[in-house]
């Protein structure tokens, strides 16, 4: 099944990582206030995980959409880890990560990516959420940057385990689709020259944005659209320095990185146009992509995203981008539809 044809309500979803108390303690009402913000801008696909502050951010959302009718708004999670009854004191080590999270709530968080523990991630994140089904479901964070040297050992257990676990759930309707949610190219590229699985998708975390799109664009855009497997782009601004924030990659932003954000910020006011509406484009302009996913924990935020995704942004400044080389001369552009 496509994942374009699955949306409701256009491409613009709204991932709920920052609602797992990302980076700071956000109070219940202010998550609440974005999440019913979300919703009245028209958003109907979101995005979460267990990881998000170990079901902390998959809770909140729940308690959005019991709300609402299931028919009406399209849900993904993720598999991968198991959040445990015990709990842990200080910030939990999750690889070079470990901080992200540690204003969420304090349980235990182990990595499971066997068939027992897909399955068993879909059943206690369907409690922790209040809903029926989950739409597309994401194998989460097989990569270098969370196992490190060992990631090649963590994917051969997915590809036995949960991934076949999911291409079962799927092919008897009890999901619509799968794939990866990772911040790297490498485990997609290995998943698609899999022959025993075949994803309908992937989200992707980082490496088609603004900042970082060539190694995607090279390698990992021109097999997925060979084999009809549609892109989610997360992490549309990178990690919030293409927001105004200081954060590239979970960290602080280098000096390089943030004399190429002032770059474009520059181009984007000389043409009178924000730098959302420059990212969200720019990644929906490819066509292997079906979706973008932008985080928020605040509800102004979420307005200003839904107005970048139709604000006009006229021809001379994707024409400018490109000769400056502020991005690769092949990726594709708005202009290029």
């Amino acid at each position: 099944m496509s994942i374009k044809d699955t949306l409701i309500n256009g491409p613009l979803g709204f991932g709920t990582a920052p609602l797992g108390n990302m980076f700071r303690n956000i109070p219940e009402e202010e998550s609440a206030a974005t999440l019913e913000a979300a919703w009245a801008a028209g958003t109907r696909y979101f995005d979460t995980a267990p990881f998000y502050g170990a079901g902390l951010a998959e809770i909140r959302l729940g308690k959005e959409l019991v709300k609402h009718k299931r028919d009406h708004y399209v849900l993904s999670t993720k598999v991968g880890r198991l959040i445990l009854e015990e709990t842990v004191s200080g910030p939990q080590a999750f690889g070079e990560k470990g901080t992200l999270f540690e204003h969420g709530h304090k349980n235990k968080v182990v990595y499971d990516y066997t068939a027992d523990g897909a399955r068993r991630s879909i059943e206690d994140s369907l409690k922790r959420m209040g809903v029926d089904r989950i739409d597309f479901v994401w194998i989460h964070d097989i990569a270098q940057d969370f196992h490190g040297d060992a990631w090649l050992s963590q994917f051969e257990i997915a590809r036995t385990g949960a991934m076949r676990a999911l291409s079962e759930l799927r092919d008897e309707g009890v999901i619509a689709a799968w794939g990866l949610g990772v911040n790297r190219v490498e485990p997609i590229e290995l998943t698609l020259g899999l022959s025993e699985v075949k994803p309908n998708g992937m989200l992707l975390a980082g490496r088609y944005s603004l900042l970082d799109h060539e190694t995607a664009l090279q390698r990992l855009m021109p097999a997925a659209q060979a084999q009809g497997v549609q892109i989610v782009v997360g992490g549309p601004y990178s990690s919030g320095v293409l927001a105004g924030g200081r954060h590239f990659e979970y960290a602080e932003a280098s000096p390089e990185i943030l004399d190429k954000v002032a770059r474009i910020k520059a181009l984007a006011s000389r043409h009178g146009v924000s730098i959302k509406a420059v990212a969200l484009q720019f990644c929906l302009a490819h066509p292997a992509v079906a979706s973008v996913i932008p985080g928020a924990s605040k509800p102004e935020r979420i307005k200003e995203d839904h107005a970048a995704l139709h604000e006009t942004v006229p021809t001379a400044f994707w024409q400018e981008l490109r000769e400056q080389r502020l991005v690769a001369p092949n990726a594709p552009l708005p202009i290029d539809r």
